[in-house]
């Protein structure tokens, strides 16, 4: 069970430490506007390694927290898409930093002002990552949903269902608020709070499945 915990542990980690160092970058980084720019051009540039880190290392902790909830959840309500879907999610970010994004929004300096032009290999296969980041993420809230109802733990239940529904309805909002390229700040701005929504649940997930290890006895759904 210590082993259960500490990859638990990864997960409480991973969505503090993906915002932290967002934040960090978005008010340092020089000719970076984060009302302006989304996060993913963070990877670009002479610092672009630190977002590349940030995304592959919290795609890590995410992986080993979705191994963690394996352990502990298996094969109850929850136990088998749980885990997969949120080793998806982690995989997704993983591939979003190793494949970087195309030049755009102005940044870095000399790049087109608006939504990137370039469409290389690396640009679709970042798209793809976050497209598998979404998905999953949203699948997982409603998986969790099912899992917590059959606890009647309400709470829970009803937190991971309107996360479920916040998180596409920020994605849409994000794409229809950015429509005609002269006001690109909605677009930038809905996505942080998109990630900072969707990583800030994943990990509060693993805080109360930390919870349930350490308190030996896990309740059956």
């Amino acid at each position: 069970m210590r082993l259960t915990r500490a990859l638990l542990t990864c997960g409480v980690v991973a969505g503090p430490l993906f915002i932290a160092l967002i934040l960090i970058q978005d008010y340092t980084r020089p000719g970076f506007d984060p009302r302006r720019q989304p996060l993913s051009l963070l990877s670009l540039g002479d610092l672009g390694w630190v977002q590349i880190a940030n995304f592959i290392v919290t795609g890590l902790l995410y992986g080993a927290f979705a191994v963690g909830m394996m352990r502990l959840l298996h094969p109850d309500r929850g136990g088998t898409w749980g885990p997969l879907l949120i080793g998806a999610f982690g995989a997704g970010l993983i591939i979003a930093g190793v494949f970087r994004t195309a030049p755009g929004w102005g940044y870095p300096a000399g790049a087109p002002s608006g939504i990137p032009t370039e469409t290389s290999v690396s640009y679709v296969l970042h798209g793809f990552g976050f497209f598998v980041v979404l998905v999953s993420l949203i699948a997982a809230c409603f998986v969790f949903t099912r899992r917590f109802a059959a606890l009647a733990d309400r709470r829970w239940a009803i937190s991971c269902a309107v996360t479920g529904a916040v998180l596409p309805t920020i994605y849409v909002l994000s794409g229809v608020l950015s429509q005609g390229g002269e006001h690109p700040q909605p677009l930038s701005l809905l996505l942080r709070l998109l990630a900072f929504v969707g990583w800030g649940w994943a990990s509060l997930l693993a805080v109360r499945l930390c919870r349930e290890a350490t308190a030996g006895q896990r309740p059956r759904a």
